[in-house]
C-alpha cells in the first residue's frame, strides 16, 4: 500500500486517538475482531493502516538472527510500533509499552499467542549488536519467540515499509550542540489480528498499557 499523505511529526496539530473505519468493510463482512471505534474525523483520509484493513505488505529482516518477517503471514496477533534506539524521548515509551505487554504474557499465560514487532527506521545505526544492548537495556526478552526487532535493509527501504507503508513520518535533524544525528517522527502502535486485518491504530507517543492488553485479550481469544 502506497499512501499519498503521512502522518504529521510529532507535535504538529492532527487527530489523536484510534483510527477508524476506511468505510469500505463493515457489519458481518467486517474481518475484525473489535467494533468499529467512535471517531469525529473522516477516517477514509488516514494516512495509517486503519480498522478493518489489511496491514501492509511488507516483508523485513530481524535485526537478530536471520530470520525474516511478512507482515501479512502471521498465525497470532501482532503490535507494532516504529522507533529508533538513540531516541531519549518517545520511543522508549513505545518499546517499554511492548516491554511491558510482553512481561504481562508471560505472566499470564499467553506468550506463545502474540507477536511484538518494533521495527527500526534507522538501520544505519541500530545495527544487529546495537539492538541486542538496546534489549538488553530496556530489559525485552529478545530470546523469546514472541519479540522480533525488525530493521529494513537500508535507508530507502526503511522510508519505503516505515512512511510509505505504515504511514508514519520520520525526519533526520541535527540538534546544535549534539555530534549525532536525530530523529523527529510521529508515534503510531498497530494492532493486526491473526488474519492480517488491523483491528486499531493507537496514535499516541503514550500508549494506554491497559487497552492495549485489553484489546489484545479481545482479538486473540476470538
Amino acid at each position: 500500500m502506497r499512501r499519498r499523505t503521512y502522518l504529521s511529526l510529532v507535535g504538529s496539530a492532527a487527530a489523536a486517538g484510534t483510527a477508524g473505519c476506511l468505510g469500505v468493510l463493515g457489519g458481518d463482512d467486517t474481518p475484525t475482531v473489535l467494533p468499529e471505534p467512535d471517531h469525529e474525523y473522516d477516517a477514509s483520509a488516514l494516512p495509517y493502516p486503519a480498522w478493518g484493513e489489511r496491514v501492509p505488505d511488507a516483508t523485513v529482516p530481524a535485526a537478530l538472527g536471520d530470520a525474516t518477517v511478512s507482515t501479512r503471514e502471521t498465525e497470532t496477533p501482532a503490535l507494532y510500533t516504529f522507533f529508533y534506539s538513540h531516541c531519549q524521548t518517545v520511543c522508549p515509551v513505545l518499546v517499554s509499552t511492548l516491554r511491558n505487554i510482553q512481561t504481562h504474557a508471560a505472566n499470564n499465560g499467553y506468550a506463545d499467542d502474540i507477536a511484538l514487532r518494533p521495527v527500526t527506521f534507522d538501520p544505519e545505526r541500530d545495527t544487529a549488536d546495537r539492538l541486542a544492548s538496546y534489549g538488553e537495556r530496556m530489559h525485552v526478552d529478545t530470546d523469546a519467540d514472541n519479540w522480533t526487532f525488525l530493521r529494513p535493509a537500508g535507508v530507502d527501504r526503511a522510508k519505503a515499509v516505515v512512511t510509505d507503508d505504515f504511514g508514519v513520518t520520520f525526519k533526520r535533524t541535527h540538534p546544535e550542540g549534539m555530534d549525532q544525528y536525530m530523529f523527529s517522527h510521529a508515534a503510531l502502535t498497530v494492532l493486526v489480528n491473526a488474519d492480517g486485518y488491523v483491528e486499531r491504530t493507537y496514535r499516541s507517543k503514550s500508549p494506554d498499557e491497559q487497552q492495549l492488553i485489553a484489546d489484545l485479550e479481545t482479538v486473540r481469544q476470538a
